[in-house]
């Protein structure tokens, strides 16, 4: 059984861990435990045996009209299950009411935000692949 919630108060940085598949720059556990206590809306999904964080997404906005949703991500192992779409649900449902809810993404997962609900549209987006942009201690 997954269980859902905001309350970070019990994660530590080494209950996240095996994030961020795929980057070129990976965040440490403490920089990803920064992330989801800096984010205006951070829900993650764990896993009610283990009690392992298998799943996130957090939302950054204005508080008012604007909301953007930077990450979602579900361990490769609990994918398929729908944690991604119930974390996807419960952050819209929490930002219900904003003008615009916007987030960039892979072509590929073009049909799971459209299942949501979401358009198309286009992004323009920069991406710190080299490591230039910030210091290792701001990852």
């Amino acid at each position: 059984m997954i269980r859902y919630t905001e309350d970070l108060d019990d994660v530590a940085p080494e209950r996240l861990t095996g994030f961020f598949e795929g980057w070129w720059t990976v965040p440490s556990p403490e920089a990803h435990l920064r992330i989801l206590r800096g984010a205006e809306v951070a829900i993650i999904a764990l896993d009610g045996a283990s009690d392992r964080v298998v799943g996130f997404v957090t939302a950054i906005g204005d508080g008012v009209i604007s909301a953007y949703v930077p990450l979602l991500e579900v361990l490769p192992a609990y994918r398929g299950q729908g944690i991604g779409t119930e974390l996807m649900r419960r952050v819209l449902e929490r930002l219900r009411g904003r003008y615009m809810i916007d987030l960039a993404c892979d072509e590929e997962l073009v049909p799971f935000y459209e299942r949501l609900g979401m358009t198309q549209g286009r992004a323009m987006m920069l991406r710190d692949r080299t490591g230039l942009l910030t210091t290792k201690e701001e990852r």
